[in-house]
């Protein structure tokens, strides 16, 4: 294979910019991409990009285009070092209006489609980056992690496949990626239908208040005859009763062992702070990033949790949640709820969403808010009959379960595109060699 350097395979380069916030007169909107938002976009998600001005005079030259591939030049963490990247497919500039354009620490990489795929290149990349080969170009200035991209662009040489070979390979890791996309669409649109379900029959009423208002049924004869027809003095449904979320569920937080005592560090148990799930797609949490030993549980009030306990962060943000799917200890970011009672985990996951701003009213804090264990138990929860209950797991729980498999399918795909991509890259698996397997 031909050995290369990055800068003779591009027809484009530029730096990113990152405007002003306000309207100003010369400057036009656009949506700004930052290291940060790289994942969510790879996911097709453009929710979260905030909103830029950019002089109109280099906005045109400033855009991203579909085929383009944009590297962050700065900001990252020793952990997660800069130079992550991000490729910008002909569906994520379809889903939007304004232009897109990288942020400042960030430059966007327009390549020669002659000389190498658009796709290739940011697959080539990803290695460049996970195989931590893209080291050597770091540096800590002034106390920001910075890729010195020119010097790698033209130094760094690599070995290029034919445009061919390229091209299968970008659809062989393509095809794992795109899976995953639709994993995580499904997903979404599964979410949805959990909340709206929640929120009709326990928010708004809606059945009982359709049969006050003589409507006709919309659920399944067997459900639809559970629900009462009137509201009472209260303005709950006939024979609902009100309660506290800490009389249905055990509400416990938790600790940190001494990150001083290596006994209790690097054992086979999962811990969970906020930050593991921070960056999870669905309220399902598979793993963790540490792990202690069985000393280090010692070190934790709450002990070992048991699969099915629902977890919101309770500090640093108020409002991260998962339901766990795997045994774990917890940090004291949460407040974790075993459900043992008459109220389903996957009912709780979804009262504690549709409260979300209670618990934050609930919450205190003169550095950062916080909700307590003693704020949060008292907060109102409104129970059906036990019938409804039933019903209402029947219906949702296995929509979770979808969730749960399609989220587990996602890990198993992300472990077969992360394992095959240096193999690829290298030369090691030939690409035909990999095309029954996707």
């Amino acid at each position: 294979m031909e050995e290369v350097h990055l800068a003779d395979l591009l027809s484009f380069t530029r730096d990113g910019e990152w405007g002003k916030g306000e309207p100003t007169e010369g400057y036009s909107p656009a949506l700004v991409i930052r290291g940060t938002d790289f994942e969510r976009v790879r996911a097709g998600n453009l929710n979260t990009l905030p909103l830029r001005y950019i002089r109109s005079d280099i906005l045109t030259r400033k855009a991203v285009t579909a085929g383009d591939t944009l590297i962050e030049t700065a900001g990252g963490t020793k952990d997660q070092p800069t130079g992550r990247t991000v490729f910008i497919p002909s569906s994520v500039i379809a889903a939007t209006n304004l232009p897109l354009i990288c942020a400042s620490f960030a430059r966007f990489l327009r390549p020669d489609p002659s000389l190498i795929d658009p796709q290739f290149l940011f697959w080539k990349l990803q290695d460049e980056y996970h195989s931590r080969r893209m080291m050597p170009y770091h540096i800590q200035h002034t106390g920001v992690a910075r890729f010195q991209y020119t010097q790698f662009a033209e130094n760094y040489a690599f070995s290029l496949p034919t445009l061919q070979n390229q091209r299968t390979i970008a659809s062989t890791l393509g095809a794992l990626d795109d899976k995953i996309k639709l994993n995580r669409r499904m997903n979404e649109t599964l979410e949805a239908i959990a909340r709206a379900i929640f929120k009709d029959w326990f928010i708004d009423f809606g059945p009982t208040r359709a049969k006050i208002e003589g409507r006709a049924p919309y659920l399944a004869p067997k459900i639809w005859s559970l629900f009462p027809d009137r509201i009472d003095t209260e303005g709950k449904p006939e024979r609902w009763e009100f309660s506290t979320i800490g009389q249905e569920v055990d509400v416990v937080g938790g600790s940190t062992p001494s990150t001083k005592e290596p006994a209790f560090w690097g054992g086979d148990i999962a811990w969970a702070t906020p930050k593991d799930l921070s960056s999870l797609s669905a309220p399902v949490l598979l793993s963790t990033e540490r792990q202690i030993t069985d000393a280090g549980l010692t070190q934790v009030g709450s002990g070992l949790l048991p699969v099915g306990t629902v977890l919101l962060s309770s500090r640093a943000p108020i409002g991260y949640m998962a339901i766990a799917q795997i045994p774990v200890a917890v940090n004291q970011g949460f407040i974790a709820m075993i459900c043992k009672r008459r109220l389903s985990n996957v009912f709780v996951w979804l009262w504690t969403e549709a409260n979300m701003e209670t618990v934050h009213q609930n919450a205190n804090g003169s550095t950062f808010q916080e909700i307590s264990k003693a704020n949060f138990r008292p907060i109102e929860v409104i129970i059906a009959t036990p019938e409804i209950l039933r019903a209402f797991d029947e219906v949702v729980v296995p929509i979770f379960e979808r969730i749960v498999a399609n989220e587990k399918e996602n890990c198993a795909l992300s472990e077969t595109r992360d394992f095959l991509l240096p193999k690829l890259m290298s030369g090691e698996v030939s690409v035909t060699d990999t095309t029954s397997l996707v």
